[in-house]
């Protein structure tokens, strides 16, 4: 419609013009002419094609008018189905409406007439409260009916029990099932109906004893046939037959509470001990009261000091009927429990886990009645922590004890006193207190601040005793706390304790330094006026000793703490600090103590995420260390000052340029007079290092010593003097003898090497006016003997580059070329 629309708009004269534009587009030329034909023939194919084209079109409007026709036709249909639903929908709900109008005025009705009251609202009431009145009629009758079956079940389980007493168990089982099911069920009726819950479990817990006080009793008779708790005690025939019936009608009569504890445990994140067996806990009664008359009375083995006798003993009951439980007690146990949950808790399945959890009750109350009567005794209170821990050891590692808590382990009797009984402030307090004593008791010895040359290895660095003792104290301290299970408590230990030690031990080293400095200020001299042998003193081997006594106490407890960092105990205390710190960041995490707290005082990577390692005593190696590296320079600038000033009588004599015709061998010469001071303070200065330090820092300090010696004699006598032949050979030898002292007490050949430059100028100095025209034994000459002094004089001064081939044709490879010029002018040949 749309095309047909177009081409009607199109006029006669618009169709002539496009007619004329196409004919003289398509024949401009006489030999298009000739194409007529063809053209023709496209035209009239176009023109079918454009007529194809119109009539889908044309097919095409018209389905989709259809189409649309068709989609309202529906449309229309289902809006008068709609409204019709709809109006069916109103008059339904209308009836319902009506109906429930009807029905709620004949209830109000009703409600009048039963009730017998003049308004539905008071009839409402009424009724409710005839409903609530029913209500509790159904709850009575339902108590009444669960007080009736449960005084069935005990009474079946009573008469039951006096015919046979296994007959009385399976009514008891139920009675229990029941006590068990409402208790289970009373929080979520938010607690009601206790005293039903009360005396169902009364009831229950009635016949339970009387049961278990005739099968214990049966179980007694039994064992005082096969005469327990002997130590050879043998079962067979008819005994055999007889322990074990005991034995599991005892287990039967348990079985309900064992699994309803376990139950218990792995819903709750509070796990409770285990149980005692009821065969063991008959079995215990005859030892307890042994345990009792050794440990209970006025017998000498009854001490508060010896509590390693009571721990004895029941360690002494596991070794000595291990056996026997393996043997008799082990197959009943694995044939009973297997296949249920209670065979995954060791205190069950396996007999001596069950015979150890049966002796612990006896040792618990033991081990708190001596609590209250050591509490003021701190040394006791000790004794009794470090015997407890032994023993807790003894238990878990020698025979595989776990409390039946699985991976998780035995916390011990430690912990209960420790974390569940609250001593462990007490202790803690005990232990600081002892160590803190033992520690002043060691500064206050006079011997403890001598040097120990004897504790330590050849070749080490010598601490003072006080640092060997203070370190044995540390690890005395370690091996107490060693044993605990608690991680805070670790670690209070070691921050409270170890490291607060270590801190006073570094602040009374410091002071020590601090007090040197001042003692050698001339400030503090004239203010304390330091006496001239005081003085004396501790500028030579006296402060020289006190330094040592800083600087080896400060290197032995700094590589005692990196030696402790790569102990496993403190590598597991590092690794859980690092776990705990990283969950837990700005939370306190090891009871009072936060991260920032915990950090200051360890290590600064305490909490980190990166990689960067680190260790328990971080920050008071390093503060050790910085102690360690400022008493060195201390001893280095010591012996640097008193060299010093011993050499100066040394620069103010001149006997450098004196000739004489004679050609003088060093070695055939005597040092000179002034050096005498101080090759003997230097000597006895090295001879102490030598036997007080190691090798590396002796070999630093002496390094340090011998370039402080060769900057003053190169600028004090070599660059201030003429030297003659003969001036260069004294001052040779005087080197020689430099070189001797630190060669006997350092290393060989350290002297000449810290003094290398010294050397080479020396060598230069001593060239011979002439080249020499051969070896003695005719052999090759020297690329030294082969040169005289003034071709050397020559080439050096004439340009960098000529000195530079020179000096590396004389072997001299430290000294530069303006040095070697200088060097050759302080010859007084050359001077000019």
């Amino acid at each position: 419609m749309a095309l047909r629309r177009n081409s009607s708009q199109i006029t006669n004269e618009e169709l002539d013009v496009r007619v004329e534009d196409y004919l003289n587009d398509k024949l401009q030329t006489y030999a298009d002419l000739e194409n007529l034909d063809s053209l023709l023939q496209t035209v009239k194919e176009q023109q079918v094609l454009l007529r194809n084209q119109v009539l889908s079109q044309l097919m095409f409007f018209e389905s989709l008018r259809e189409l649309t026709e068709l989609q309202l036709r529906d449309a229309e249909t289902t809006l008068h189905d709609a409204n019709q639903d709809s109006k069916a929908h109103s008059t339904n709900l209308q009836k319902k409406v009506d109906h429930f109008t009807r029905q709620q005025a004949a209830i109000d009705r009703r409600l009048l007439i039963v009730t017998q009251s003049e308004t539905s609202d008071d009839a409402v009431q009424r009724f409710d409260a005839s409903m609530e009145n029913l209500r509790k009629l159904d709850v009575a009758k339902g108590y009444v009916s669960l007080l009736a079956k449960v005084e069935q079940l005990s009474g079946d389980a009573r008469h039951n029990f006096q015919v046979s007493p296994q007959a009385a168990l399976q009514p008891y089982l139920q009675l229990q099932a029941l006590a068990v099911a409402l208790k289970r069920a009373q929080p979520a009726a938010e607690d009601a109906a206790p005293h039903l819950v009360d005396h169902v479990k009364k009831t229950m817990q009635l016949v339970w004893k009387q049961m278990k006080d005739t099968f214990a009793l049966e179980f007694e008779e039994t064992l005082a046939e096969i005469k327990w708790p002997n130590k050879d005690v043998q079962l067979d025939g008819k005994i055999l037959e007889q322990w074990i019936s005991g034995v599991e009608r005892l287990l039967e009569l348990q079985e309900p509470e064992l699994k309803d504890r376990e139950r218990d445990n792995d819903t709750s994140d509070a796990k409770k001990d285990a149980l005692v067996l009821l065969p063991l806990e008959v079995m215990m009664k005859p030892l307890e009261m042994r345990f009792k008359y050794h440990f209970d009375g006025d017998r000498a083995t009854n001490r508060l000091d010896k509590p390693e006798f009571f721990l004895s003993h029941v360690s002494g009951l596991i070794n000595t009927y291990d056996n026997f439980f393996a043997i008799y007690l082990q197959p009943i146990l694995g044939r009973y429990f297997r296949g249920s949950n209670l065979a995954l808790n060791t205190c069950y399945i396996n007999s001596n886990s069950a015979f150890i959890t049966a002796l612990l009750p006896m040792l618990r109350n033991k081990v708190f009645s001596l609590l209250p009567q050591i509490a003021k005794q701190p040394q006791l209170m000790s004794h009794l922590m470090h015997e407890l821990m032994s023993f807790d050891a003894s238990i878990r590692d020698d025979w595989g004890y776990d409390g039946g808590f699985g991976i998780d382990g035995w916390k011990g009797f430690t912990w209960e006193v420790l974390v569940k009984k609250d001593w462990f402030s007490k202790w803690l307090k005990v232990e600081k207190d002892f160590a803190l004593s033992r520690y002043e008791n060691i500064i206050g010895l006079a011997e403890s601040r001598e040097i120990d040359y004897d504790s330590v290895d050849p070749g080490t660095t010598k601490p003072t005793k006080a640092a060997i003792r203070v370190n044995d104290l540390l690890e005395t301290i370690t091996d107490r706390y060693r044993p605990l299970t608690s991680f805070s408590q670790k670690l209070k230990f070691l921050i409270d304790i170890q490291i607060a030690i270590f801190d006073k031990f570094h602040d009374r080293l410091a002071s020590s330094l601090e007090a040197y400095l001042k003692l050698n200020s001339s400030v503090a001299r004239a203010v304390q006026g330091v006496s001239k042998e005081e003085q004396a003193q501790l500028e030579g081997l006296g402060g020289l000793d006190r330094l040592c006594r800083v600087y080896g106490s400060a290197e032995y407890l700094e590589k005692k703490m990196r030696d402790w960092s790569d102990d496993v105990f403190f590598l597991e205390l590092w690794d859980e600090l690092q776990f705990r710190a990283r969950s837990r960041s700005g939370k306190k995490f090891a009871g009072d103590l936060s991260v920032q707290d915990v950090a200051e005082r360890t290590s600064s990577v305490v909490g980190s995420h990166d990689d960067e390692t680190g260790a328990l005593f971080d920050e008071t190696a390093s503060a050790y260390r910085r102690l360690r590296i400022r008493s060195e320079s201390l001893i280095q600038d010591l012996l640097v000052h008193n060299i010093d000033r011993s050499l100066r009588p040394y620069q103010r004599i001149n006997p450098w340029s004196s000739l004489t015709s004679d050609i003088i061998s060093p070695s055939s010469l005597n040092i000179t007079a002034e050096l005498d001071g101080c090759m003997q303070l230097l000597s006895s200065y090295l001879a102490f290092l030598s036997k007080v330090l190691a090798e590396a820092p002796l070999r630093r300090i002496s390094r340090h010593l011998i370039q402080a010696i060769q900057t003053f004699l190169w600028d004090r006598i070599l660059m201030l003097h003429k030297f003659s032949v003969s001036g260069i050979a004294q001052f040779t030898r005087d080197l020689y003898a430099f070189w001797e002292v630190f060669d006997r007490y350092v290393a060989p050949g350290q002297g000449e090497i810290g003094m290398r430059k010294l050397r080479e100028a020396v060598e230069l100095m001593s060239m011979p006016a002439k080249p020499q025209e051969g070896t003695a034994d005719g052999g090759a000459k020297d690329s030294k003997e082969s040169i005289g002094i003034w071709e050397v004089e020559k080439r050096i001064f004439r340009d960098n580059e000529s000195a530079r081939e020179v000096l590396e044709e004389l072997g001299l490879e430290v000294l530069t070329e303006a040095e070697a010029r200088s060097v050759l002018e302080r010859r007084i040949e050359l001077s000019n």
